[in-house]
C-alpha cells in the first residue's frame, strides 16, 4: 500500500514538473492546450517540489509525510481547475492522496495522543524508592507465590517501578472468523501508581489497518479501536465493567513483572501448593483472579471471570496460558502466552502473543 502511494505521489508530482518547464518554453507539454504563465509555471513548480518531498519523506517512513502531501493537493487542485477541460481526471489522483494523507494525519495524531499519555504515566510515577526485593519482603505472601518470585529471580533485584514491552500478536476479533491477523503492540507499565497503556496497530488485509489503545489508570480503564484511525468502532470508558476488565488485565500481567506481587494494593490467599487467588483494589476498583503455578514455580495460567463487554450481564471465564518461558533481563518471564474465553459454544483462543523486547525501569 505504501509503495503504491509512493508511486502514485511521485508520478503525479513529475506531471506538475511538465508542467513548470512548459511554462518556461523548455519542454512541450501537449496535455494542456492552454498556454501556462511563467508565474503559473512557479506554482507547478511548487507543486512538484511538494509532492517530490511527501514521496521522499514516505521512502524513508516519516511521519510527517501527510504536510507535504496535504499542502500539494490543495494547490495542485488549484491548478487543475484553471485547466480543467484538460486536466480533470488530475483530480482523482488528488482524491487518493487526499484520503491517505487524512489517514496519516489522524494516525499521526493517535500515536501523539498515546506518547503524550505515556509520558504522564511516567512522570507521574514514583520511583523514588530504589529498593531490592529481598526474601524477608515476600515471607507472608502464600508459598507458591514466594516460589515464584525466588524461582522467577526477580529476589534479589532491584524492585520494578515501570515496564516498557514490545509483541508481536495474532488475534481473532470474532469467534466465527478462520484467518489469524497479524498485529504488532508496544505496552508501557508503572506499579506507583498502578497503570498501564496498551496501543496496537493490527492489518487486517492490504489495505485496512486498525488501531487501538487500551489504557489503565487512577482505577479507571479505557478501550479504543478504530478503523484506518478514522472511525471509532470501539470506544469504551467510565465504566465500571471496563474498569474491573482492564485492572484484571493489570493482575494478569504483573507476570512480567513479578516484584509487583509485593503491592500494596494485591492481596494474596493460598489456595493450594500450585495456586493462589490475588485481589486487586485500587480507587474504588476491584478485580480477582487465579495464578497457576508449574512444579517449578514457574508462572502456568492465570483464571478470571472477566467481562467480555460492556453489555455483558454477567463475566465471562478467562484464560491466560503461558506457552513459552525465557529469561529476560535477568527475570524468568513467560514470554509466549495464549487467551481464550470460555464460550457457550466452547472454549474460544482470540490471542497468541510473543514478547519481542522488554525494558524494567526505564525513567
Amino acid at each position: 500500500m505504501r509503495i503504491a502511494l509512493t508511486l502514485v505521489i511521485g508520478i503525479h508530482g513529475i506531471i506538475h514538473l511538465l508542467g513548470f518547464l512548459k511554462a518556461f518554453g523548455l519542454s512541450e507539454f501537449n496535455s494542456i492546450s492552454l498556454p501556462i504563465s511563467k508565474p503559473l509555471g512557479l506554482i507547478w513548480l511548487l507543486t512538484f517540489i511538494l509532492f517530490t518531498s511527501s514521496t521522499i519523506l514516505l521512502i524513508v517512513r516519516s511521519d510527517y509525510w501527510w504536510i507535504t502531501g496535504f499542502t500539494g493537493v490543495i494547490i495542485s487542485q488549484y491548478l487543475i481547475l484553471n485547466n480543467w477541460s484538460d486536466a480533470k481526471f488530475g483530480t482523482i489522483l488528488n482524491l487518493i492522496i487526499l484520503i491517505s494523507t487524512l489517514i496519516a494525519y489522524s494516525t499521526f495524531s493517535f500515536n501523539n495522543k498515546i506518547k503524550d499519555e505515556t509520558t504522564k504515566m511516567l512522570e507521574s510515577a514514583d520511583t523514588t524508592n530504589k529498593k531490592v526485593l529481598l526474601e524477608p519482603m515476600v515471607s507472608d505472601l502464600p508459598t507458591v507465590v514466594n516460589k515464584w518470585l525466588l524461582n522467577s529471580r526477580a529476589i534479589g533485584k532491584e524492585v520494578i517501578h515501570n515496564v516498557y514491552l514490545e509483541q508481536d500478536l495474532q488475534m481473532l476479533m470474532t469467534p466465527e472468523q478462520k484467518d489469524w491477523k497479524n498485529a504488532k503492540a508496544k505496552q508501557y507499565f508503572t506499579t506507583k501508581p498502578p497503570a498501564f497503556n496498551w496501543s496496537v496497530n493490527l492489518k487486517m488485509n492490504p489495505f485496512l489497518d486498525m488501531v487501538g489503545r487500551d489504557k489503565f489508570e487512577n482505577g479507571q480503564g479505557e478501550m479504543t479501536i478504530k478503523m484506518l484511525s478514522l472511525f471509532s468502532i470501539v470506544n469504551a470508558q467510565n465504566n465500571e465493567k471496563v474498569n474491573q476488565a482492564t485492572l484484571q488485565r493489570y493482575l494478569a500481567e504483573i507476570v512480567w513483572f513479578p516484584s509487583a506481587a509485593i503491592s500494596p494494593y494485591i492481596t494474596w490467599e493460598s489456595i493450594d501448593k500450585h495456586s493462589a487467588k490475588a485481589t486487586m483494589e485500587y480507587n474504588r476498583t476491584k478485580g480477582s483472579g487465579v495464578f497457576h503455578f508449574d512444579e517449578n514455580g514457574h508462572f502456568k495460567k492465570f483464571v478470571a471471570m472477566r467481562y467480555k463487554d460492556v453489555n455483558d450481564a454477567e463475566p465471562t471465564k478467562w484464560t491466560v496460558t503461558a506457552i513459552k518461558t525465557e529469561e529476560r533481563n535477568g527475570i524468568i518471564i513467560p514470554v509466549e502466552l495464549e487467551a481464550e474465553w470460555q464460550l457457550e459454544n466452547g472454549n474460544w483462543t482470540w490471542l497468541k502473543l510473543i514478547i519481542t523486547n522488554i525494558e524494567y525501569n526505564v525513567k
